[in-house]
């Protein structure tokens, strides 16, 4: 059994190291401009990556906001970073944001989330539509993506070129500078969304999360069996006697004979 003492130490210098860890990943920055930031159902933040998300806009008009994930540690990301993941806002409709797009060039979407609710896969699925035609994802399941508490971030590129919008190869018209990302109610439980940001610039200045660490097996190596050897097997060889269990009426037989022999020879000399 592992000391008290001892296992409070191991934790805290296992603390320190994640915590290092996360420093030194989130040295990289975001390099793009960046457009528009929301911390969806919550209030302003600024990240580990230095960006900066707004308090949401639809505080108070559309939907629910919701910090029931506080009561969680998000996996994926520094506790800086929580509140990204803790807090949402979701809705029993469809619902969106329309962020503002005033030139040309080269865009990236960030979609935030985490699923701190449920425990099991298909329990919440909806999809998600950029500018009233493009499908960004269908029937997203967040939990079946990284499971519960975990951070899970989608990164949508697109172009914007004289005034259309280009996203998969397909092209929509913009109105009012301004495009829509919509999330779409469909008939498991409700659309919901964590945070998102709109950086102008390539998914190579988006800093990424980092990797889901994978979990440990928890199957034994197989035991070997001893071979066990089928009655109906055929030996190699025939059969031989064993010497220990040989009837000792076998042995005796020789002398029987030899005496039974012996007594009328006997009977003959005694005549004589």
């Amino acid at each position: 059994m592992i000391p008290r003492s001892f296992s409070d130490k191991s934790n805290i210098w296992l603390c320190c190291l994640l915590n290092l860890l996360f420093t030194l990943i989130t040295k990289v920055r975001c390099t793009g401009q960046l457009i528009y930031a929301v911390n969806c159902g919550g209030e302003a933040h600024t990240d580990s990556y230095g960006i900066r998300y707004e308090r949401d806009p639809l505080h108070g008009k559309i939907g629910t906001s919701s910090d029931y994930g506080k009561r969680l540690l998000i996996g994926r990301v520094p506790p800086n970073d929580y509140i990204l993941y803790q807090t949402e806002r979701y809705h029993t409709d469809s619902f969106g944001y329309d962020i503002p797009v005033n030139s040309d060039g080269d865009y990236v979407l960030v979609l935030k989330f985490c699923e701190v609710y449920f425990n099991a896969p298909d329990q919440k699925v909806f999809d998600i539509v950029l500018n009233g035609e493009h499908i960004l994802i269908a029937d997203l399941d967040i939990f079946d993506k990284v499971g519960r508490g975990v951070a899970h971030d989608e990164y949508i590129p697109f172009r914007v070129t004289k005034g259309n919008l280009i996203v998969n190869n397909e092209e929509s018209e913009i109105g009012g500078g301004r495009i829509r990302v919509e999330f779409i109610k469909g008939n498991k439980d409700n659309p919901k969304i964590n945070a998102m940001y709109v950086i102008k610039g390539t998914l190579e200045d988006v800093p990424r999360l980092p990797p889901i660490p994978a979990e440990p097996s928890t199957t034994e190596p197989e035991k070997e069996e001893p071979e066990i050897i089928s009655k109906s097997r055929r030996p190699s060889g025939p059969k031989q006697p064993d010497p220990y269990t040989m009837d000792d009426s076998s042995l005796m037989l020789p002398i029987f004979i030899a005496i039974g022999a012996f007594i009328p020879l006997l009977f003959c000399l005694c005549k004589l």
